[in-house]
C-alpha cells in the first residue's frame, strides 16, 4: 500500500509556533501553502525583475514539500532546533531520514520526480525556498502583532533582520512593495472597491 498522499494529507494536523500563544493557530500545511506562493513571487522578481535565472515552477514545488519531514518527525520550535549546533546537527540527520522514509513510500516509478522536493533541491532553488520560509515566518508575525498579540514582536524583527541579511534583490523588492499591504485593513487594501463592470467595445 503506497501511503505517501495520505501522510501528506495530514500535513493540516502539525501545528507550528507550539511554543508560542497564536491568535490565529497554524498548520504545517498552511505554512507551505504561503511558502510555495512566496517562493513562486520571488522566483518571478528575480527573472522578470532583474533579469536572472529562475524557474517559478520548479521552486513553488520545492516549497510545497520543504516541511514535508515534518510528518513524521513533527516540528521542532525554532529557539530549540537553532540554539544548539548538536540538536541543529541531530535533527538533520532525523529530517534526512524522514525524507528518506517518505521516498519508500512512492511506487518506484515516482520516487525519481519526488526525490530533488523532499531531498535536497538545487542550490539555487534552495535558497529561494529558504528566504520564501522566512518571508513566511514574517507575515505571520506581522498578522499576529496586528492581531494585538506582542508574543510575536521580536520574532518579527528577528525575521526582518534575517531577511535584509540574505542580500537579495527579489527579497528587497518584495519587502518594499508587498509588506505595506499586510499593515492594512481589507478595506484600505482595496478589494472591497466597488468597481463598474467593462462595457463591450470599451
Amino acid at each position: 500500500m503506497d501511503n505517501f498522499y495520505a501522510l501528506m494529507a495530514r500535513m493540516k494536523n502539525i501545528g507550528r509556533w507550539s511554543l508560542m500563544r497564536s491568535v490565529t493557530p497554524e498548520n504545517v500545511q498552511e505554512h507551505s501553502h504561503m511558502v510555495a506562493v512566496l517562493a513562486h513571487a520571488l522566483a518571478v522578481i528575480r527573472r522578470d525583475v532583474f533579469g536572472l535565472p529562475a524557474d517559478p515552477d520548479a521552486c513553488a514545488a520545492a516549497a510545497l514539500f520543504h516541511d514535508a519531514a515534518e510528518i513524521l518527525t513533527g516540528d521542532l520550535p525554532t529557539p530549540i532546533k537553532y540554539n544548539n549546533p548538536e540538536i541543529m546537527a541531530a535533527y538533520r540527520q532525523v529530517e534526512a531520514a524522514a525524507s528518506e522514509k517518505l521516498l519508500t513510500m512512492l511506487p518506484a516509478e515516482l520516487r525519481p520526480a519526488y526525490e530533488p522536493l523532499l531531498t535536497e533541491p538545487a542550490p539555487e532553488i534552495k535558497s529561494i525556498v529558504k528566504a520564501a520560509d522566512k518571508l513566511a515566518a514574517y507575515i505571520k508575525c506581522i498578522e499576529e502583532r496586528r492581531a494585538g498579540n506582542d508574543e510575536f514582536r521580536l520574532a518579527e524583527q528577528k525575521s526582518l533582520d534575517t531577511l535584509r541579511g540574505y542580500a537579495m534583490p527579489e527579497v528587497d523588492y518584495f519587502l518594499e512593495r508587498f509588506i505595506p499591504a499586510f499593515e492594512k485593513t481589507l478595506d484600505e487594501q482595496g478589494t472591497m472597491e466597488y468597481r463598474e463592470p467593462a462595457r463591450p467595445g470599451q
